[in-house]
């Protein structure tokens, strides 16, 4: 209409001739359509487009109070809000569930990148870590250490009986404690990839189903105090009846002389005075607020062993549930003792691999960099992840890799 020449247009619209001539010609009718049509884009209005905004509000202090969210309380702060916003009057006939699909819209609308926050890592101290790498390395150069004399352990909550909360089990079983599930997993390793036999810590020194059944027989070392927290006298005990013996029985394997450098994080169930309970072993313990920054098994080893044995889990549940004469699963659940939780956590501890247990140590030791190439934490439990969804959906289970994480993160505090 202005007069510019259609090659110019075609160049500048990066369209053909064909299609500006065709825009041209129909220019009529595309104008009368245009007026009559909708608006291209939708208007949000009512309580939604008000709870988003004091979702987002939300969000901001949470993260500025370095809180830890997830999908999950996203999701429920966002339909307490909606709640709260219909109450105040406002005449509509709206219903908001905060599904899956409104959360990843609603992240692009806000701009949320990453809504994850782990506590731990929002307050860990970069500066202390940076520190300690360097004091380190230093004393593993004087001590003339060899890769499989230096050591790391670290303690997991693990909920042995839990499934999702938005599944049917919940309501079957609605009086089991979460403190009557939950129990302590010690795990650790050296940086050659070898990994120590796991320490069980339950609430129940003779379970039922240990009937004529020998502790010694039990591809855990098991230990028991009401609370399943890992104590003082407990982990004294590990190290000088279980730690001890099994590398002085490694070593010799090897050829290469007893000297252990033991890295701990600095926790009150992790006595000081380690280093007097043996002359060939130094104990180093992390800086305060350094664990998710250096902590080796908090580097993927932890994360990926929990994975397995919730998959092992599934797969037991899938099987009992398939077979001839087969449980419901609500029946497989309330069969599901400490015994079948021992073995599925030996056989998730057996599922860590070499390369797994070699790429922990990336982050706290400059040396033997050599081992740790190749590895990278978030592929093998992505795999897991969707292994499980996949044997969620086989039990009429709907979950998805978000309820995975929720799943394998929930109970990693410091016991």
């Amino acid at each position: 209409e202005v007069g510019q020449a259609m090659s110019f247009m075609s160049r500048t619209l990066g369209l053909s001739k064909s299609t500006i001539s065709t825009i041209i010609k129909d220019s009529n009718h595309i104008c009368e359509a245009v007026k009559g049509s909708a608006p291209m884009k939708k208007q949000r209005a009512g309580p939604i487009l008000e709870m988003e905004k004091l979702l987002v509000l939300w969000i901001e202090d949470q993260i500025e109070k370095r809180k830890p969210l997830s999908l999950m309380t996203i999701q429920t702060k966002a339909r307490s809000l909606f709640e709260l916003k219909k109450k105040e009057g406002y005449d509509c006939d709206q219903t908001f569930t905060a599904s899956h699909g409104w959360f990843n819209h609603f992240k692009m609308r806000a701009n949320l990148h990453n809504v994850k926050l782990s506590g731990e890592a929002a307050s860990a101290d970069s500066k202390a870590a940076e520190s300690f790498i360097k004091v380190l390395d230093k004393l593993i150069k004087e001590g003339n250490y060899f890769p499989q004399q230096i050591f790391n352990v670290d303690e997991t909550g693990l909920f042995w009986k839990k499934m999702p909360k938005h599944t049917y089990i919940k309501n079957y079983l609605p009086s089991y404690k979460a403190f009557r599930n939950r129990l302590t997993v010690l795990l650790g390793g050296n940086v050659s990839g070898y990994k120590l036999k796991p320490l069980l810590i339950y609430r129940s020194k003779n379970p039922r189903a240990f009937k004529n059944i020998s502790k010694a027989t039990l591809p855990v070392h098991y230990h028991a105090n009401k609370k399943a927290w890992m104590t003082l006298a407990l982990f004294e005990d590990w190290f000088m009846n279980c730690f001890i013996p099994a590398v002085m029985s490694y070593f010799p394997e090897k050829g290469i002389p007893f000297q252990i450098l033991l890295i701990l994080d600095n926790t009150p169930g992790h006595p000081q005075y380690l280093n007097d309970l043996h002359s060939n072993m130094k104990v180093v313990f992390l800086p305060p607020n350094t664990i998710t920054i250096l902590q080796p098994m908090d580097q993927g080893a932890i994360a990926t062993f929990k994975a397995y044995y919730l998959r092992n889990t599934f797969a037991k549940a899938v099987a009992a549930t398939e077979c001839k004469n087969g449980k419901t699963l609500c029946e497989f659940w309330k069969d599901y003792y400490i015994l079948h939780c021992i073995r599925n956590i030996a056989a998730g501890w057996e599922e860590v691999t070499q390369q797994c247990m070699y790429g922990i140590w990336k982050k706290i030791l400059k040396r033997f960099v050599n081992c740790f190439k190749g590895y990278e934490k978030e592929k093998p439990l992505e795999y897991i992840s969707n292994n499980i969804v996949q044997l969620a959906k086989e039990v009429d289970l709907e979950m998805d890799n978000e309820h995975i994480h929720q799943l394998v993160w929930e109970a990693h505090t410091k016991t």
